[in-house]
């Protein structure tokens, strides 16, 4: 009976119900009458929703692409906001931003299939660690001004995210452990395992 009526079990149940809305996949099929899932390489995420619509309509893809980044970042944000707002602890908080991440990357909605959790995840990190998140956004701009690879750009993002949050805060405040970090980290990277095989092979074509 605690468990049912536990508050921070009902944010950890919104954080991943929330995380899991597809609003790449919704906002194409409203606006662009496309299925995504269906297409490109059949991520929700913004990039695929550039790469798709753009062949219908590429000023329409952008402001899709611009509007799914926004929604999926605000999906993990605004229930930690709330949580902060009630007073929740930072255990509670973090456990939120893990589960968003979850929930967008193994969505209940899509099978638990889904995206790659890199908006998601910058949303609920600018809260959390609001500078190793923008210092990790800084890095993501360059590599993939450089670049072009959006992938390999979400993954040098997250890597000077990981070693500035060692260096910045060897210690996590209030919860002294890296573990969510690493978790969400952990969930990025096995999303992008066949980028990485690409990547790997030369393979991965520019898409930023």
């Amino acid at each position: 009976m605690d468990f049912i009526t536990n508050i921070n079990v009902w944010f950890y149940f919104i954080a991943y119900i929330v995380g899991g809305i597809p609003f790449g996949l919704i906002l194409a099929k409203i606006f662009a009458k496309t299925n995504i899932k269906e297409a490109g390489s059949k991520s929700i995420g913004a990039t695929n929703v550039l790469r798709v619509v753009k062949e219908k309509d590429p000023v329409l893809a952008k402001k899709l692409a611009v509007a799914t980044i926004i929604l999926d970042a605000l999906k993990g944000m605004i229930v930690i906001l709330i949580a902060k707002a009630i007073g929740l602890s930072f255990a509670t908080q973090w456990a939120i931003a893990v589960l968003a991440v979850l929930g967008h990357c193994f969505s209940p909605f899509l099978k638990f299939e889904g995206g790659k959790g890199i908006a998601t995840g910058v949303g609920v990190l600018l809260i959390m660690l609001p500078v190793e998140t923008v210092l990790a956004l800084i890095a993501w701009a360059i590599t993939a001004k450089v670049t072009k690879i959006s992938s390999l750009s979400s993954l040098t993002g997250l890597f000077v995210l990981l070693v500035s949050s060692f260096v910045i805060h060897p210690q996590i405040p209030h919860i002294k452990s890296h573990a969510p970090i690493i978790l969400i980290a952990a969930i990025v990277v096995y999303k992008h395992i066949p980028n990485i095989i690409r990547l790997i092979k030369k393979e991965e074509k520019a898409a930023v």
